[in-house]
């Protein structure tokens, strides 16, 4: 292959990815195909030696080199030919022959035949089989961009108003990569860096256009391309485009429908009791509770034992109930007018408290412990605390590789776009001491913020561009298509589970209601709630289509809705003998050093913090010492731990050995201490500021 690279080496670097040979989708690695191509020469006219090499045919002289090397037999007897000689010494311009006539006794002709543009017959097929890989890789980068993601039709989901013209369904998209109608039944080699073909390894233009298509432009948007590691490329393509990847079992869409169901049933449920009652209903984006349902099911699979979620107030009452599994009574009794009464008059108390709870996840059988973590009305401010909660978890369990506890983040497309706290979150992702090795991002996208058309809110194409600064996969969805969704979740979790990176899925759906139930959204969007008053719910839709497949009965399905009615009528009946609102049902983490078993605070008198002199003083000698010998102190930190040293032997003390004091009197009794913060590495303030020392006090002293 050197004096191939030899030979257009003079028009066009020839850089094979030689790291993405090593995958195991891959064809086997050049080193061990054993090449014996001679040490690379000089040649001043590689062109005109070998006039079939130009500068747009390195990669596919280098694929059809390849597939030599595996077997000499795959490709063409001209090719064969040709690298026989080329390995065997043959000088430039000689080592290609033409293939033999396909009559015998004709007369070889003299060189290719000319097409009419002057073209010869081998750079034609070279440049349309180039031409066919970018137009592949053109649907991976773009493909997004003509996805069917809006479920009212009515608007695209990105606000590019650019068009990619060169995946545009026309002649023109031909047209663009110099391909024509004529050349849509022909036969073209697939590239490495597609899944498409399945086991076959060729396909017509004209199929492999529909499949590139069915992967990138129905109901699901992928963006991935603009990452850099190739592993991670290659496997989303692989999840994607491989034909027949989306395929679910009966029993796999039945439970998809109970999900619905009891999703869509739950929300018409409390506006049936309380239809005068703002609860930031889910109605538009019912889906989301078999999306997180199989995200946590994916992870339970995987071996997490503990989910730590973050949400604001928009479907949180059904998050709560279909889930966490919240005691339906629980969440009823919070419509109570009388307990409204003791919280200011606010009323919307319900939709900002969190929940514990630790159950048997009924799809692996597995124990799940399950924390929805309180959030107040700014939307975004629970992202860092999830994180922390969900860091904090992994160190008191030993999961240093987030194998055991993992952390999803729900958010709304208007606050993911406009919130700076998202962007500072996701930058904290991937550095060492604060990554949770992995989050799964659910926006919640209903194309509207409050009252604000998304043209209005932000400037980027998608409310997900910021998650593109870690290099985290963006799956955009049709929420009005569950299996779509259900399979993007799927993925996602295994994309978690698989590289410990963060990973977002844009739920694209609408708003039934306005922005809670006692507002008009026809006032600010009057075309768009037209449309939404023309919708057909999303259950009705999954329904209908299980019901024309055969996979459920009409019977079946009016059963499964009357089952989940009467749970709720039940669970009505119930909250109304709720006499106590005990406090365990609303934590966020099980406290049971604050709390007694029925939920009562525990006693809050603070128990004795002192310290014998003694250990203080062991404490203030180890930090005005240097930990390891034969080390060279810095000078002023030289004299900073003399200073110490003096305070130790007067007893006194500054701000700064009494904080240290504190610090290593709790280590010494077994609790852990993390300090964070930009002067905690050279204790900035601690070593600088206040330095009035005071005089130990000769009983024990507290902290």
């Amino acid at each position: 292959m050197h004096r191939l690279r030899t030979c257009a080496s003079r028009l066009w670097p020839l850089t094979p990815p030689q790291h993405a040979r090593t995958a195991s989708w891959q064809r086997p690695s050049v080193a061990s195909a054993q090449r014996t191509f001679q040490p690379i020469r000089c040649y001043t006219a590689p062109v005109t030696t070998e006039p079939f090499l130009s500068s747009t045919s390195s990669n596919y002289v280098e694929e059809m080199y390849y597939a030599w090397q595996e077997n000499p037999k795959s490709v063409h007897e001209s090719w064969d030919n040709f690298f026989r000689q080329t390995n065997a010494g043959t000088p430039p311009g000689v080592a290609h022959q033409r293939p033999p006539p396909l009559a015998s006794g004709l007369p070889t002709p003299p060189r290719d035949p000319v097409l009419a543009d002057g073209q010869s017959g081998v750079e034609k097929l070279v440049e349309d089989h180039l031409a066919v890989q970018t137009l592949i890789r053109a649907y991976q980068i773009r493909g997004h961009h003509f996805a069917q993601l809006d479920p009212l039709g009515i608007m695209d989901a990105d606000l590019d108003s650019g068009v990619p013209t060169d995946i545009i369904t026309s002649s023109d998209k031909l047209g663009f990569y110099g391909l024509s109608e004529s050349d849509l039944d022909k036969v073209f080699r697939l590239p490495k860096t597609t899944f498409i073909g399945g086991s076959e390894g060729a396909l017509p233009l004209r199929e492999i256009i529909r499949r590139l298509e069915m992967a990138y432009c129905q109901h699901i948007g992928v963006e991935f391309m603009f990452i850099n590691d190739l592993e991670q490329c290659q496997w989303i393509r692989q999840k994607f485009e491989t034909p027949g990847v989306m395929q679910f079992t009966l029993e796999e869409k039945r439970t998809l429908l109970a999900r619905m169901v009891r999703s869509t049933r739950f929300e018409e449920f409390l506006h049936r009791k309380w239809s005068s009652e703002k609860r930031f209903g889910l109605e538009g984006c019912e889906s989301l509770i078999p999306a997180l349902k199989t995200i946590i099911d994916k992870s339970s699979e995987n071996g997490v034992e503990s989910v730590i979620l973050g949400m604001s107030h928009r479907g949180r009452l059904n998050v709560l109930a279909n889930v966490i599994r919240k005691e339906l009574e629980q969440i009823f009794c919070q419509f109570d007018p009388k307990l409204e009464a003791t919280d200011e008059g606010s009323g919307d108390v319900k939709y900002h408290l969190g929940m514990y709870h630790r159950r048997i996840n009924r799809v692996t059988d597995r124990n799940i412990t399950l924390s929805l973590v309180a959030n107040p009305s700014h939307l975004e401010a629970v992202d860092p605390v999830v994180q922390g909660k969900t860091k904090a978890e992994q160190f008191y369990c030993g999961d240093t590789e987030g194998n055991r506890v993992m952390s999803i983040l729900l958010h709304g497309d208007a606050a993911f776009a406009g919130q700076g706290i998202v962007y500072e979150t996701f930058h904290l992702s991937d550095l060492p001491s604060y990554t949770t090795h992995g989050t799964v991002h659910v926006v919640v996208n209903n194309q509207i913020g409050f009252t604000t058309d998304p043209r209005m809110a932000r400037s980027s194409p998608y409310p997900t561009d910021v998650a593109r600064v870690v290099n985290a996969p963006i799956f955009h969805v049709n929420a009005d298509d569950p299996e779509a969704v259900v399979y993007v979740c799927d993925v996602a979790a295994e994309w978690r589970a698989t590289f410990h990176k963060d990973v977002v899925v844009d739920l694209v759906c609408y708003r039934r209601n306005g922005h809670n139930e006692m507002d008009e959204p026809m006032f600010t969007q009057p075309l768009m709630y037209k449309q939404i008053k023309k919708q057909k719910a999303v259950l009705q839709k999954y329904a209908e289509k299980l019901m024309a497949e055969g996979a459920v009965t009409r019977q079946e399905y009016e059963e499964e809705i009357a089952k989940y009615d009467k749970i709720c009528e039940e669970a009505y009946a119930r909250s109304k003998d709720e006499k106590i609102l005990h406090i365990k049902h609303w934590l966020d983490s099980p406290w049971p050093g604050f709390f007694t078993l029925d939920g009562q605070p525990k006693s809050l008198t603070c128990p004795s913090t002192g310290v014998e002199e003694v250990e203080l003083a062991h404490i203030g000698e180890v930090a005005s010492s240097v930990p390891v010998k034969d080390f060279t102190v810095h000078g002023g930190l030289r004299r900073i731990l003399r200073g110490r040293g003096v305070m130790v032997e007067e007893r006194t003390v500054d701000w700064a050995l009494g904080e240290y004091m504190a610090f290593g009197s709790l280590l010494k009794q077994g609790t852990h201490v993390r300090l964070s913060g930009q002067d905690v590495e050279r204790g900035t303030f601690r070593s600088s500021r206040n330095t009035t020392a005071e005089t130990w006090p000769h009983a024990h002293g507290g902290r």
